[in-house]
């Protein structure tokens, strides 16, 4: 599957600041990332600290915190990590599934899907 980037907004918890990214969209990063200067500009908080495992086999940590993040209209409360600052922001597996949206691959766009309840 080729890369392919997606809109992202990120609103702070009063609802005054808010920020849209163009964010690389990643489904093999659990969540989503975002530079923790533009989190912090956000006004996101750090919640705790978590061990993420690299590409690469490296297992590095960093904090995570809830954001209030937009696509397309629709408003979900996602987790995000605070990245590294001069890294692509990433839209993670579990922002997908939050958003309810897949990956169509031919078109590299993110498309309405179902949710599963088995």
């Amino acid at each position: 599957m080729g890369a392919f980037s997606h809109p992202i907004t990120l609103i702070g918890a009063q609802d005054t600041q808010s920020e849209t990214l163009d964010a690389l969209v990643d489904t093999g990063a659990t969540f989503t990332s975002a530079p923790e200067a533009t989190l912090e500009r956000v006004g996101i908080r750090r919640e705790n600290q978590i061990r993420l495992r690299l590409a690469n086999g490296e297992v590095v940590e960093h904090a995570i915190g809830e954001v209030v993040a937009e696509m397309d209209g629709v408003r979900r409360t996602i987790i995000c990590i605070f990245g590294p600052e001069g890294v692509q922001a990433l839209i993670g597996a579990h922002t997908l599934e939050a958003f309810l949206l897949a990956v169509d691959p031919v078109e590299q766009r993110l498309i309405p899907t179902e949710a599963l309840w088995l």
